[in-house]
């Protein structure tokens, strides 16, 4: 049974797609066995507990320190016993001791074709509106492994969206995870459940 930890911050549209994937059986073998945030109100947490998954809500602001959020980063986690951990529209950044006791066997999935629109400050509908302002005719997104650079970790998925005439940045957003997001993340997370039975 491959047991999965998923980070969110806010609507949790992401986790929804794990969730469906995981009671369908698109994802063999597996169980969600917590979803944590960073943010009290994400209505990622709703949908978790509605599933009855459990939850836990660690902020950085509560902590005195980077290493004090980390080691509570940390504790949560170890507590589940996850053997992934997804970042699924999480808005903070992972402590390197996190990567670190989790090498290979954290996922993130970014709203782009990485190395395109990726890094420092390119997050959310951010992603968007870069890709509209530089006007390139194909975008989509990328789930790859975490390290410790900004969305540097090996890929290993990607699919494109074609930007059409007349997109917003949020009628991209939504096209994008659609179309890329909440199918390919379910997949990776697949092929790591079924590669562990194998």
């Amino acid at each position: 049974m491959l047991r999965i930890a998923v980070f969110v911050s806010g609507g949790g549209t992401n986790l929804q797609a794990l969730m469906d994937a995981v009671s369908d059986g698109r994802i063999p073998e597996s169980e969600i066995v917590l979803v944590l945030s960073n943010r009290k109100e994400a209505y990622a947490l709703t949908r978790a507990r509605d599933r009855g998954i459990p939850t836990a809500v660690v902020t950085a602001k509560e902590y005195p320190d980077k290493a004090a959020f980390a080691q509570a980063l940390l504790k949560e986690t170890e507590a589940a016993n996850p053997d992934i951990i997804v970042l699924a529209g999480f808005l903070a950044t992972v402590p390197s001791e996190m990567v670190q006791r989790y090498e290979g066997r954290i996922l993130n999935v970014h709203p782009s074709l990485i190395p395109s629109f990726c890094g420092k400050g390119f997050y959310g509908l951010r992603v968007h509106e870069a890709v509209l302002e530089r006007g390139v005719k194909v975008t989509g997104a990328t789930v790859h492994l975490v390290d410790e650079g900004l969305d540097t970790g090996p890929i290993l998925k990607q699919k494109a969206v074609d930007v059409r005439p007349g997109d917003t940045p949020e009628s991209l957003q939504r096209r994008v995870m659609e179309e890329a997001e909440w199918v390919i993340l379910p997949e990776a997370v697949a092929e790591i459940a079924r590669s562990r039975k194998a």
